[in-house]
């Protein structure tokens, strides 16, 4: 098998997987409990923050515990909106954010909220100049990824930092899902950030929210005490623990991990460029971890499912967007043959040359069977 879809989701380290195991089987009993094998649970589970903490520099109470980066995305939205309603309903976020960004926009949107789409430079950077204009008094919220999980842009998000920072009544959330474990970006300037643990070869089903100590949040579960007040239910030691491993190990040797990816897409770009019909979408402020082209003439999920005759995987678009065209591809093309037949090809630390090799081959095969039709 040839995996090219850790855009999507990771498998999980074996290392997480023998700490979640563990937890499982030694520290089950509900750390909220007053008991000693509570207390015990609960020790592991301030262990794991502490760590999270440390590895991000944050303080371990600006740490929240959620079910991925969708709960984490909804709360911060939907969280810093209703707590502070009072002094605005303006939101601005951009047109490459993932779905579970634009989900809680548009309800919001329909209870009497107000988003602004801040206009991207021509490679699909941010307009850090008309970003500045669509500031208002009332505006309460900046919400825009790190990177874009279709094309990989990476975002000014220092520079859109400084600029949220001028307006004291605004706050600034980062989506951080596919850069976490990629890329280093200080949180110092950011208010809110959300990641997940499958996409850095945790398990699924744990994500955190990152708040800034002074934030406030409405949370969306209420009802009983947990490792928070913005966010009820029984704390999850087992995930809790495997998230922290997660992150240590996705955050080892950073530099020397995106060498290795760099080289490898490169591998890539130079041998798909020979195809008349295949166009490259990501560009040189895209991260290396991911490769999105359209190859016109040619359905994506036809593409798709020729590959995996060979038992080779990638994507179409992000495996949570709805719809036949892909909005990020467009937003940077403004074309829309090439919005509709992108392909997301994702690769990894672990991605060998061997793989790509088989993927370039099953491609040139399919592609020449395909254009004939």
């Amino acid at each position: 098998m040839v995996y090219l879809d850790y855009s999507a989701t990771t498998p999980v380290n074996k290392e997480v997987l023998e700490s979640f195991n563990k937890a499982c089987l030694n520290y089950f009993a509900n750390p909220n409990s007053l008991h000693k094998i509570g207390v015990e649970a609960k020790k592991l589970i301030d262990d794991a923050t502490d760590q999270i903490a440390s590895i991000l520099k944050v303080k371990p109470s600006e740490i929240i515990y959620t079910s991925g980066s969708s709960e984490s995305n909804n709360l911060a939205i939907k969280g810093i909106a209703l707590k502070y309603k009072n002094r605005g309903k303006h939101i601005i976020t951009s047109p490459l954010e993932h779905s579970s960004i634009y989900g809680p926009l548009n309800y919001l949107t329909d209870n009497g909220f107000e988003v602004d789409f801040v206009k991207l430079d021509k490679n699909g950077m941010v307009d850090l100049d008309n970003l500045k204009t669509l500031i208002r008094d009332d505006t309460i919220l900046v919400s825009i990824a790190s990177v874009n999980s279709e094309i990989g842009l990476l975002q000014p998000i220092e520079e859109i930092a400084h600029i949220v920072k001028q307006h004291p009544k605004c706050f600034f959330h980062v989506d951080m899902t596919q850069s976490i474990g990629k890329v280093n970006i200080p949180l110092d300037n950011i208010d809110l950030m959300s990641f997940s643990a499958h996409k850095i070869y945790g398990i699924k089903g744990i994500g955190c929210l990152i708040k800034k100590e002074k934030i406030s949040l409405e949370p969306l579960i209420h009802g009983g005490k947990s490792t928070t007040v913005f966010r009820s239910g029984t704390p999850a030691t087992p995930l809790i623990v495997s998230i922290s491993k997660a992150l240590r190990l996705a955050t080892t040797n950073l530099e020397e991990k995106y060498k290795n990816v760099l080289d490898k897409n490169n591998y890539l770009k130079e041998n798909l460029k020979k195809y008349e019909n295949v166009y490259i979408n990501s560009n040189d402020k895209s991260i290396p971890y991911v490769l999105n082209i359209s190859v016109i003439g040619i359905k994506p999920e036809t593409m798709l499912h020729a590959l995996e005759m060979d038992d080779i995987y990638i994507s179409t678009q992000s495996a949570c967007s709805t719809g036949d065209k892909s909005k990020p591809v467009f937003a940077l093309t403004n074309d829309e043959k090439r919005a509709v037949s992108s392909l997301r090809i994702s690769i990894s630390n672990n991605t060998t040359k061997e793989e790509l090799d088989l993927f370039l081959k099953s491609f040139d095969k399919n592609y020449n069977k395909l254009m004939l039709k």
